[in-house]
């Protein structure tokens, strides 16, 4: 399904623990200082929500940025609101590639979670000034959750919690039951 992107180095994929992991990498899918989706990434993320949409799983994508400054100076032609840092740049990537996944196979949006990491976890940390690198970490990774992390029954809550409230919960402020 990837293997031109794979090839190619645009797409890495590795398995955890947490579940199966498609890093969407380098300098062709987000620009230094951007979280506007390229071309080239949407064709990408194209394919991932086909894969999402059958595994019927849910999933976390995970945004990244270099550790370069946020520049908050518009480029000309580029319609782009000023990130604060690292941390909200990496989140704009985050919601920006769930909200196309959702859209792109018409997927249940209760499915998604989107997480920054900002600059904090680089997958390039040799060379970490390079551009290569950098581009390398200005990233996504959507990580498809393993079955055992999103078993759950009907009416369970999403972090397990019962149903029903907790005894003594409910009381008011003089303390009567």
């Amino acid at each position: 399904m990837f293997k031109p992107e794979v090839e190619a180095g645009k797409v890495r994929i590795s398995e955890n623990e947490r579940g199966l992991i498609i890093s969407l990498v380098g300098a062709d899918y987000f620009y230094p200082g951007s979280a506007i989706l390229t071309p080239s990434i949407r064709e990408t993320l194209k394919k991932a929500a086909g894969l999402i949409h059958d595994l019927e799983r849910f999933v976390r994508v995970e945004g990244h940025s270099d550790d370069d400054a946020v520049n908050p100076v518009m480029k000309p032609g580029r319609d782009e609101r000023d990130y604060i840092n690292n941390w909200d740049l990496a989140g704009a990537r985050a919601v920006n590639a769930t909200v196309f996944l959702i859209g792109a196979e018409d997927i249940d949006p209760s499915w998604f979670q989107a997480v920054s990491f900002g600059s904090y976890r680089p997958m390039i940390m040799d060379n970490e000034g390079t551009p290569e690198a950098k581009a390398f970490n200005r990233r996504i990774d959507i990580v498809i959750l393993t079955e055992k992390s999103t078993k759950r029954a009907p009416g369970e809550s999403n972090y397990g919690l019962p149903g029903t409230r907790l005894p003594n919960t409910e009381t008011n402020i003089e303390g009567d039951q």
